[in-house]
């Protein structure tokens, strides 16, 4: 399997955080996937 990685965009980690707060009465956890999307996207848009 080829190892490519595509770039968390804010969008998407949007769709996450959003997906998990619906989920979670409206929490999105700290260090949770979403918070982690989150992260990461930003990291990639400061690029």
């Amino acid at each position: 399997m080829p190892n490519s990685k595509t770039p968390m965009t804010p969008n998407a980690a949007a769709r996450i955080q959003s997906a998990e707060a619906k989920a979670n009465s409206g929490q999105v956890a700290k260090g949770s996937f979403a918070a982690k999307a989150q992260k990461a996207a930003a990291k990639n848009s400061n690029k």
